[in-house]
């Protein structure tokens, strides 16, 4: 099993002036510490799970591009990419440059979006879900097809490029993982299963119907269901002095037993580099055993 760091919260002592050197601390302090994949959120104001609006929250590409040039191991993902705030075709092109920059380690995390207030806020678009749906599905194929060697055309129901040339192409061949946030048994799972290369589930009592649901859409598609990282999203947290550790690996292990491959989550008092440690020493070698 793989541990990722997921960067949720910017709000920390040293406030905006000191943002930049301690993003840095934290994401070299990870990548030492064994985290095999870094994300950061693709919102525009902080959410309600975490704190107000008001407080910090950095653009997520503009970001996993500074954390590119500060790292040199982990993985880079928005986890996830909301559809509408960027044109696919704009948004294959900065998940190529990603790539390429980071040499070879991109990721594109995407979903539906559901942050409605921010999106009127800032005067982004956001249609009703039906077609939020229908354009991310359209979005992983313009992505897909920008990556490979058909420059032509694409005409969706949402869409239209007239040619999807993307030079540079990115290095990660056929194309960077894919990665579909979300549990929707209907239409998230079953996309999942077409296109994607892991799934994105949040911690809970849920997970093995929710795993399921994908082997059945995998099965109706043609495809292996074990090409499929299975991720979780939860938060880690080991205690301040450790404590909590055992009942993490503990945690760890049933996830494991589900078929869990990756479990990536918020570390509570990250920007102390304290956890990150703990989290080193003591979970993730562990981790990879099971």
């Amino acid at each position: 099993m793989k541990i990722g760091l997921h960067i949720a919260d910017f709000t920390w002592p040293g406030g905006s002036p000191a943002l930049a050197s301690d993003l840095t601390r934290v994401v070299t302090a990870a990548e030492d510490a064994g985290f095999g994949r870094v994300s950061v959120m693709d919102h525009v104001w902080q959410i309600s799970v975490i704190g107000p609006p008001e407080h910090e929250m950095l653009e997520a590409y503009t970001t996993l591009g500074y954390l590119a040039a500060r790292t040199s191991h982990v993985e880079l993902v928005a986890w996830v990419t909301a559809v509408v705030y960027r044109e696919p075709g704009l948004l294959a092109k900065i998940v190529s440059t990603l790539d390429v920059l980071s040499e070879g380690r991109a990721w594109l995390g995407i979903g539906a979006a559901w942050n409605e207030a921010e999106a009127k806020g800032l005067g982004l678009p956001f249609p009703p879900t039906a077609e939020r749906f229908e354009r991310l599905e359209e979005a992983v194929q313009i992505f897909l097809q920008m990556c490979s060697d058909d420059d032509g055309p694409y005409h969706g129901k949402h869409y239209h490029l007239e040619r999807t040339l993307n030079s540079p192409q990115p290095l990660t061949k056929p194309h960077p993982p894919i990665l579909i946030g979300g549990s929707g048994e209907r239409k998230t799972l079953r996309m999942v299963a077409q296109y994607a290369q892991a799934c994105n589930l949040f911690d809970g009592p849920e997970i093995a119907h929710k795993l399921d649901v994908l082997r059945g859409h995998c099965e109706a598609v043609g495809r292996d269901y074990d090409e499929i990282e299975k991720t979780v999203m939860t938060s880690l947290d080991p205690g301040a002095n450790g404590e909590n550790v055992d009942a993490l690996l503990e945690h760890l292990r049933d996830l494991a037993k589900l078929g869990i491959q990756e479990v990536h989550g918020r570390v509570v008092g990250v920007e102390r580099i304290t956890p990150l440690e703990l989290l080193g020493e003591r979970v993730i070698p562990a981790a990879a055993d099971l």
